[in-house]
């Protein structure tokens, strides 16, 4: 089964955060790329809530928005660091045109920011299937959006959680999963995620205040397809890349995870 293997695959890479596979440069390339169809054509503000590993916030930066990121310590650091020039986020070849702040903070709870503070608010890298209130996350969301910002967010589907409740043999809960209204999946490392469907993650970002606008598979080919392109070619990332962008414009909800777009009414 295709997402039985993204499932262990998955949870070898969150969990233990081995070196990327093909698959995951590949997943990685894809998000990257859907960044940067969301980002807001003009210079705004974009809070990060993606953890220290998210490769989003210097995508942002580069794009002239000033990025506060959010992180857990104050000795999180990200996987790809950026150096700061006086404020200023400076990748490997150039200046960035935008700032990158890092604040020490809960994720869960915003108490640190105003209401109505930021143009845009990236929950990328699974942080709301972590937090199992995810309704509280969004309420939190939905106040620092300016009216008519927007947000950006990927969860565990239910396929993933229904994969991984399979891998670990929990056929009881395996039966119930499909029709929970929470679904809550344990992980091999002892974490615990909860997993959406389409309808459910719209449902949720209705009720805390937010304007859905479209939810999608963050990816729809599979890792054995892609690792066999890449085998046969390894330079057909960035056709892999397109055929995952348009078949992602699909309104079938398979795949691991789930990529969503909300606005704030206003």
């Amino acid at each position: 089964m295709a997402e039985a293997h993204q499932a262990r695959s998955a949870a070898a890479h969150f969990a233990s955060g081995d070196s990327l596979s093909a698959y995951w440069r590949f997943y990685w390339a894809v998000a990257d790329a859907q960044l940067a169809r969301w980002l807001p054509a003009e210079p705004g503000r974009i809070l990060d809530l993606s953890g220290p590993d998210f490769r989003g916030a210097p995508r942002a930066v580069a794009a002239g928005h000033d990025v506060v990121t959010l992180l857990p310590s104050a000795d999180s650091r990200p996987r790809r660091p950026l150096t700061l020039v006086n404020g200023h986020a400076r990748t490997a070849r150039r200046t960035a045109p935008g700032r990158l702040r890092a604040v020490v903070g809960d994720t869960t709870f915003l108490s640190g920011f105003a209401s109505d503070a930021f143009d845009g608010v990236v929950a990328d890298n699974r942080v709301l299937s972590r937090h199992l209130a995810t309704e509280a996350s969004l309420v939190e969301i939905a106040r620092v959006l300016r009216p008519g910002g927007r947000v950006l967010l990927c969860v565990d589907s239910v396929v993933l959680g229904m994969a991984l409740l399979a891998e670990q043999d929990c056929w009881p809960e395996l039966s119930f999963a499909p029709s929970a209204d929470v679904l809550l999946v344990p992980w091999p490392d002892g974490s615990i995620t909860r997993c959406f469907t389409g309808e459910q993650l719209c449902e949720v970002l209705t009720d805390c205040g937010l304007e859905p606008e479209w939810v999608r598979p963050r990816t729809v080919l599979s890792a054995s397809t892609v690792e066999g392109m890449l085998a046969r070619d390894p330079h057909a990332m960035g056709r892999l890349v397109e055929m995952e962008l348009r078949a992602a414009e699909s309104d079938d909800y398979v795949g691991v995870h789930l990529l969503a777009g909300a606005r704030k009414p206003g």
